[in-house]
């Protein structure tokens, strides 16, 4: 591991734009050097799984938490993690009118790998790899 930051955000829709915000400037300080693509992906997947802690978070839930790692090859690592014990599923086949679990689709289909973590009492860490 290179480099690791997680930082905590309202509940708040507003968070996922400051999610993104502080992903990318996190990575620009590090001196990220992976290609641009790898880095609009990494952005992309935070604003996905932002999107769905704020929106499918406990409704007593406040924060949600946010991490990002640079590995040695220069992957980006990136977890989510909220207090909602259930894991994210990935409906097949969406309606293409349905806005709803897009996200996941996505995250499947642009992460090297992705998963959930769970952490008991705690919730739950979903998980994405970018291989840059």
């Amino acid at each position: 591991m290179l480099r690791r930051s997680a930082f905590r955000l309202p509940r708040h829709p507003a968070s996922v734009g400051i999610a993104r915000l502080r992903v990318r400037d996190h990575l620009a300080v590090w001196g990220h050097t992976g290609p641009a693509e790898a880095l609009d992906t990494a952005i992309l997947l935070v604003s996905e799984l932002a999107t769905n802690a704020v929106r499918h978070g406990p409704v007593r839930e406040r924060e949600f938490e946010v991490a990002v790692t640079v590995l040695a090859d220069g992957s980006c690592f990136i977890e989510v993690s909220d207090a909602a014990s259930a894991e994210p599923e990935v409906k097949v086949p969406y309606p293409a009118e349905d806005e709803n679990g897009r996200g996941l689709h996505l995250v499947d289909a642009l992460a090297e790998a992705w998963g959930v973590w769970q952490r008991g009492r705690y919730g739950k860490t979903v998980w994405a790899l970018v291989r840059s």
